[in-house]
């Protein structure tokens, strides 16, 4: 009797036709018989197969098996009547059950179906739980798990980096670059960058590859070309320039896990005094206040990159960005403070955290500078009355103990000429 035929004429439990009892034990632990058919069982399973050239006296097989994969073997043995292999794949409807019939077909070497569960579950999504469990099944499938194990398997650097330059282009695209889902796709790909700068181990690999930092680089100067031009514009709109700000702000962050924070720190020192020249303008006095505390933010994150020595500035530049930001963090704070006292749930502040980062940083940014760069700072933060954030008071006593200091070094140094000379 033909494979066809056998699986049109037997009915899965007909006793009235069954020549064969497999017994299995069901999830009460008690044994259970099902009625089936010796050619059905021989022509789909290799372990059946070998059962029955054994059987002398006896029509039942046993088939070991824990309590709770007993649904899983009851379908596995309802399958081998399945007649077309279409059929066959229609009847998954779950990962958790595929996956319990794979190991039950694996064990009685039931390839048709062992083949129909592979491709199922090589083509439906998985959960992080899921893949788990897929891979401890197939683990031990050899050439038959390769479809499933193909989904997952490292993938080669070059393809790695051609994947990031992608995601970096859709990241820093700019206005319609990719209409109309431009905004969902744009965010998609930037938290795809993070994920992949902290979670992919070869990314250092990667990152130091000169074609993903020159379009890094090419990345952060049309991000802040398009900050420019939304700022600038005659009608600036506070979301728009919010936006483009948000996406500085990411850069940022991008480029400090890439070691190449330099380059933002430049570009913006370059273009603070452009900034604020806007920012500062009488028109905007009492509006975009999200925009000018993000600024502070964004330039908190540049002095702690300048102030702790992470990104090496020639003290001009370093004089610059201070005589440039400081008196404008020192205007906001007091300004954003007393307007969150009189309007109830006015939402821009400095809180305390950027509050204090800025300050370290700037008192760290201080002390690195030249004498003559920390007394003019200092002393134009005296003569701001009151004396108001950021406290430059641990700045002021360091500058003064070291001006004694080298007072002494100098007085010291004549000292030990004269001496030199009147022994002479």
């Amino acid at each position: 009797m033909d494979k066809g035929r056998a699986s049109k004429t037997y009915k899965f439990g007909d006793r009235s036709s069954s020549d064969i009892i497999v017994r299995l034990r069901n999830r009460e632990g008690r044994p259970e018989w099902i009625y089936c058919h010796s050619l059905i069982l021989k022509e789909k399973s290799k372990f059946f197969a070998d059962q029955l050239s054994r059987l002398e006296s006896t029509n039942c097989i046993e088939v070991q098996c824990s309590e709770s994969d007993y649904d899983h073997h009851v379908k596995l043995l309802k399958l081998l009547y399945v007649r077309a292999d279409h059929l066959l794949l229609d009847s998954w409807d779950s990962i958790r059950t595929a996956l319990g019939v794979l190991q039950a077909a694996v064990s009685l070497c039931c390839e048709e179906i062992s083949q129909s569960c592979i491709q199922y579950l090589e083509a439906v999504p998985w959960e992080d739980k899921e893949e788990e469990e897929i891979l401890k099944a197939v683990s031990g499938l050899g050439s038959l798990a390769m479809p499933i194990l193909a989904r997952i398997q490292p993938v080669n650097l070059n393809a790695t980096k051609n994947v990031f330059i992608s995601a970096i282009q859709v990241a820093t695209s700019i206005g319609g670059s990719y209409p109309p889902l431009c905004d969902g796709l744009k965010t998609s790909a930037q938290e795809q960058v993070e994920y992949m700068l902290v979670e992919d181990e070869d990314m250092p690999l990667v990152t130091a590859d000169e074609e993903v930092r020159s379009e890094i680089k090419i990345g952060l100067s049309k991000i802040f070309s398009a900050f420019l031009q939304e700022l600038s514009s005659v009608e600036a709109a506070e979301n728009e320039v919010m936006r483009s700000l948000l996406d500085l702000e990411w850069m940022c962050n991008m480029l400090l896990k890439m070691d190449l924070l330099k380059d933002f720190v430049f570009i913006w020192v370059e273009n603070s005094y452009n900034v604020l020249g806007v920012v500062q303008d009488i028109k905007f006095d009492s509006i975009m206040w999200g925009v000018k505390v993000k600024l502070i933010e964004v330039t908190g994150k540049v002095l702690e990159a300048v102030g702790y020595g992470n990104v090496v500035l020639p003290a001009p530049i370093r004089v610059q960005l201070l005589k440039i930001w400081l008196p404008f963090i020192r205007k906001m704070k007091p300004l954003l403070d007393s307007i969150g006292t009189e309007e109830v749930g006015f939402p821009y502040k400095m809180d305390d955290d950027l509050c204090q980062g800025i300050e370290g940083a700037i008192i760290s940014l201080v002390l690195a500078l030249p004498s003559n760069d920390q007394a003019d700072i200092l002393v134009e933060w005296m003569q701001t009355q009151p004396l108001r954030y950021p406290d430059l008071s641990e700045a002021f006593e360091i500058w003064c103990y070291r001006t004694k200091s080298a007072k002494r070094r100098l007085l010291v140094g004549f000292d030990n000429a004269n001496n030199a000379t009147v022994s002479l």
